[in-house]
């Protein structure tokens, strides 16, 4: 081989290794959590250290009821989904709505030990240790909307004796979240690591496109709303978090076990869900042995948004026959 040949060649593997490290990688947030929590909280953040990290929510209602109704989120949404549902709920409980990883303003590590923070397993930790901190000799109702509608089945599976009641609205059961295992190691090449939180900083736009389709009435989005779903952009390093949820692996593995749910389920969706079908959530009910179905008129994919008082009201209900 020439030796003119052997540079060209040199020069090209040189830059495919070396290149992307010349790409800066800056996030665009400005503001630490905590700073970016109390802009949009105004005073009502909370923190609690949970695998090393610390997990933001908000609370309503009595400390002291004898229910805790803890409130799971869905993808690309925070505790600030059921902003408007928190004040009815706190009727029957002590209401506790809190921020998955790498949502909302939970703490956003890029090192840990021990289990991936952004994964399912720790996620369902976080349930649990939430369950126990704040539900202990209380009945205690799970919530979870969408993908955070798949861990609350989940952690159902496992910890039905610590369950008095389940809540799942718009649930994604029927498949899985994240990349497949197998596929992994890609995402952990230093070269694309190193780019990943710039391939995934678009959902600071698209985002709002997947907000549209998620309500049966996108011109019930207010600016408030806007202002809180992309509140948690300001947060410093939102992106490399982000890239790290991708990269975990998420899989539940749910849907063949549905039968072993034995806790009375409230199932809940709205009449026009085009994120997760209208129709899974009515398979659901039926694949579950204990299931009640609501369905909601004229609404989306976020019934405790776009029609906060309905939904509110079907919750209620369900913990009233429960007791």
């Amino acid at each position: 081989m020439k030796l003119r040949t052997k540079l060209i060649l040199g020069t090209l593997a040189a830059a495919l290794l070396l290149g992307p490290f010349l790409v800066p990688v800056q996030s665009s947030g400005t503001l630490t959590n905590k700073e970016a929590a109390a802009e949009l909280w105004q005073g009502r953040s909370k923190f609690v250290e949970i695998l090393d990290h610390e997990v933001h929510y908000v609370e309503a209602g009595d400390p002291n009821s004898d229910h805790l109704i803890l409130l799971a989120h869905g993808f690309g949404a925070s505790a600030f989904s059921y902003k408007e549902v928190l004040a009815p709920l706190a009727a029957h409980g002590h209401v506790i709505a809190y921020d998955r990883a790498a949502f909302g303003f939970t703490e956003r590590p890029t090192e840990w030990s021990g289990v991936n923070p952004y994964s399912a397993e720790a996620q369902l930790e976080v349930i649990d240790e939430l369950v126990d901190r704040f539900g202990a000799g209380k009945e205690v109702f799970l919530v979870g909307h969408s993908a955070g509608g798949a861990l609350a089945a989940g952690y159902a599976l496992e910890h039905q004796e610590k369950l008095k009641g389940l809540v799942l609205f718009a649930p994604a059961v029927y498949g899985s979240g994240g990349a497949p295992q197998w596929l992994n190691w890609v995402f952990d090449i230093p070269q694309l690591d190193h780019l990943g939180p710039l391939a995934v900083a678009s959902i600071a736009t698209s985002g709002l496109e997947i907000l549209d389709r998620s309500y049966n009435d996108p011109s019930q989005i207010t600016p408030e709303t806007i202002a809180g779903y992309t509140a948690p952009l300001q947060v410093i390093g939102w992106e490399r978090a982000f890239w790290e949820f991708n990269k975990a692996p998420r899989a539940l593995d749910i849907a063949e076990r549905l039968g072993e749910i034995n806790i009375k389920t409230l199932v809940i969706t709205g009449d026009n869900d085009l994120v997760v079908p209208t129709d899974n959530s009515i398979r659901l009910s039926g694949e579950l042995p204990n299931a009640e179905l609501v369905i909601i008129e004229t609404t989306g994919h976020l019934p405790n948004e776009e029609k906060p008082q309905e939904f509110a009201t079907a919750i209620i209900r369900y913990l009233e026959t429960q007791e």
